[in-house]
């Protein structure tokens, strides 16, 4: 009718149709939050989606069944009998489309790892944020810092990378809450993350060796990790090979010596032997006790500087190694955080007596050639175990301090309320010896006024009187003689 009208041929109902399907399966296609976009699967061959696998006719009326069907075939010869089943479908479609919200389905999420809200001072964690059913989306995310409004500031501590954080040393001032904000490209509306809250504590964890000791490696080199040989009591020694070897990378997190690619070194028993492959961050596990993290760093260039991968203690002597990976170099110049230290015709530096003001991060570098290499964190520990035991009672009883002054707030009020308790007795005492010796002696007489009674026998008892001078009236009955 619209050919005869026009002059023009027009496109049939099912062509319209079809090209209105495949156009609707090609936006959802390309809108990752949409909550139908999971369902469009794209078989090895590239150019087909695969069919949802249903078992009863009411999921195969499903809307988007229809959209992989055309979208995937493109013939109209389906079109008459599926029309029905598309029209059902679209009140589904309107209703898996929006939640109660009336945005997509989406969720930021915050993890840790280590896994854990407890973070030890001087080691490294990293903060991964992810969207929930976005995966295939090309997000902007942003990193905020005790309040959901304050972007985190980036330092040489605190490194931010797209959906990574990473803290290279922890500090106390880095227990805090942190927030993920996920933002879609082409959308304004973000995705706020719950919070992560971690707590900073002084407490050693069992130690992660590392064999050399040394956060950097070269690409190729071998170097071997073994967890600690503790029991979960902390006191007693065991097998390391109880524990799990984490690692994390950016392409993910995974665990055991072998899913790693390493060889279990045989001199070392417990020690994993791993290919410096890519940087990441290493700990073991076991049970609900974890060790120290080791982020090692795989230079792909022609320098690393060599030095302690653990902590210091106070009072040590530390020695800083610069390699190269061709040859040495005339002079090499040492810095610590950003500022020149030494430059020197050699390729080491030893500090002796080392301190807290020597803790920082180093570098070397070679002027001439204009190479250097990444940075190496050097960890120094105060040298007292008066403290190191302070810190452990206090993390161990939290609230002792509490005890304590509830106790001498109790001391204090009894005090306060023996105070007239015992004065009052001290007075009724001084007033019953001053009785004693003036209170109606037997030398005197009656109280003036009184009329005389009759004659009492100075045996009789008088109970009106205090002891002490009855007794006294015993006595002069007994003894005249002394008396007179």
């Amino acid at each position: 009718m619209g050919s005869k009208i026009t002059g023009v041929k027009q496109s049939s109902l099912s062509d319209l149709y079809n090209r209105q399907v495949v156009r609707m399966a090609e936006s959802i296609l390309s809108d990752c939050a949409h909550p139908l976009h999971h369902e469009f699967q794209v078989l090895p061959s590239d150019s087909r989606f695969r069919f949802p696998t249903v078992k009863n006719n009411r999921v195969r009326k499903r809307f988007d069944r229809v959209l992989i069907v055309y979208h995937s075939n493109s013939t109209p010869d389906r079109m008459n009998s599926l029309s029905v089943y598309v029209i059902l479908g679209l009140t589904a479609l309107m209703i898996q489309t929006t939640d109660s919200k009336g945005s997509p389905n989406l969720r930021a999420v915050v993890s840790v790892w280590p896994p854990g809200s407890t973070i030890y001072l001087r080691d490294s964690v990293a903060l991964r944020c992810s969207v929930e059913a976005g995966a295939n989306c090309s997000w902007t995310y942003h990193w905020f810092r005790h309040t959901p409004h304050k972007l985190v500031t980036p330092n040489a501590r605190h490194i931010i990378s797209g959906d990574s954080y990473s803290i290279t040393v922890v500090a106390k001032a880095d227990g805090g809450s942190y927030w993920c904000q996920a933002k879609r490209n082409g959308s304004a509306t973000p995705l706020l993350s719950d919070p992560a809250h971690l707590t900073v504590s002084e407490l050693t964890p069992p130690s992660l060796a590392v064999i050399p000791s040394s956060r950097q490696h070269f690409q190729g080199e071998r170097f071997s990790l073994q967890c600690p040989a503790v029991s979960e009591s902390n006191s007693t020694e065991s097998n390391s090979t109880d524990w799990t070897l984490w690692q994390l990378t950016d392409f993910g997190v995974r665990s055991g010596c072998q899913t790693l690619a390493g060889t279990f070194w045989k001199e070392v028993p417990g020690a994993c032997s791993l290919s410096s492959l890519y940087s990441g961050l290493y700990w073991c596990e076991k049970g609900k006790w974890r060790s120290n993290t080791v982020n090692i760093t795989v230079s792909y260039g022609s320098m690393i500087i060599v030095g302690p991968a653990h902590p210091v203690t106070e009072g040590d002597q530390v020695t800083l190694h610069c390699r190269y990976w061709f040859r040495k170099p005339n002079r090499t110049t040492f810095y610590k955080d950003g500022v020149e230290v030494v430059s020197l015709n050699v390729t080491e530096i030893t500090i002796d007596n080392v301190t807290s003001a020597d803790e920082g991060f180093y570098k070397c570098a070679e002027p001439e050639e204009k190479l250097e290499s990444p940075e190496s964190w050097l960890s120094v520990r105060r040298n007292s175990t008066s403290e190191e035991r302070k810190t452990l009672s206090s993390e161990a009883f939290p609230h002792s301090g509490t005890w304590i002054w509830v106790l001498l707030s109790c001391c204090i009020v009894v005090i306060l309320l023996l105070i007239p308790v015992v004065m009052l007795l001290v007075r009724h005492h001084r007033l019953r010896m001053w009785c004693t010796g003036s209170c109606f002696s037997s030398k005197e007489g009656p109280p003036p006024g009184e009329a005389p009674q009759t004659k009492q026998d100075v045996t009789e008892v008088q109970w009106d009187l205090p002891w002490m001078e009855m007794a006294n009236l015993l006595d002069k009955q007994q003894y005249p003689a002394t008396a007179s």
